[in-house]
């Protein structure tokens, strides 16, 4: 009777910190109230095609980014120094990989030529357009949405040629409701800042 005693006694312990612990830790994210992502604003006609060969094709390549970007919360410019993330909110996706996305489809409306997407074209395309992505959030002083992002373009066998692009959203409130279109906004400026540029205007 004694051991089965102390035998309920220590399953009631475990049983007791095991609950204690549940309260605690949390076996899965939370998830977040809103999911962002971005869409282009223009891009071709239902139907439309771009054929041609691949060595002749634009190669649009993943940015790189700034550590703060690659992640799927979206960064508040607290100060010079200083970066949080905006709350309850989280990307579908890393945002440098949406902006590959988004520039594509600039791309490929502002030239009509064949755009194709990925570092496994690198190799055979005969313009490459890559960059690295700077900013893509919120500014808390000036509540403002900023996208920045310097981009690179190389002709096979040419020069590189490098140029830096941005675009401010202001009048910004610090809420999803509010940055999300405001990002959207700002990456499709940008995108087609560099579309331009890629075109020749």
């Amino acid at each position: 009777m004694r051991v089965r005693a102390a035998g309920a006694a220590r399953g009631a312990v475990i049983a007791s910190v095991s609950l204690a612990l549940a309260g605690c830790i949390s076996l899965g994210a939370k998830v977040p109230e809103q999911l962002l992502r971005l869409t282009p604003e223009a891009g071709a006609e239902v139907g439309s095609q771009a054929t041609g060969q691949l060595s002749e094709a634009i190669v649009v390549l993943d940015p790189e980014a700034d550590r703060s970007l690659d992640v799927l919360r979206v960064p508040v410019q607290v100060n010079d120094s200083s970066i949080a993330y905006l709350k309850d909110v989280s990307w579908v996706e890393k945002p440098a990989r949406q902006f590959r996305g988004v520039l594509a489809e600039a791309i490929r409306t502002a030239t009509g030529r064949l755009v194709v997407e990925g570092t496994e074209y690198e190799v055979t395309g005969k313009t490459l357009v890559g960059g690295r992505l700077q900013r893509m959030g919120y500014d808390a002083a000036t509540g403002a949405v900023v996208v920045r992002f310097d981009a690179m373009r190389r002709e096979r066998g040419g020069e590189i040629a490098t140029r830096r692009f941005e675009a401010v959203v202001n009048n910004v409130k610090p809420e999803a409701a509010w940055v999300g279109p405001a990002l959207n906004q700002a990456a499709n400026d940008v995108a087609r800042q560099v579309a331009d540029w890629i075109k020749g205007e």
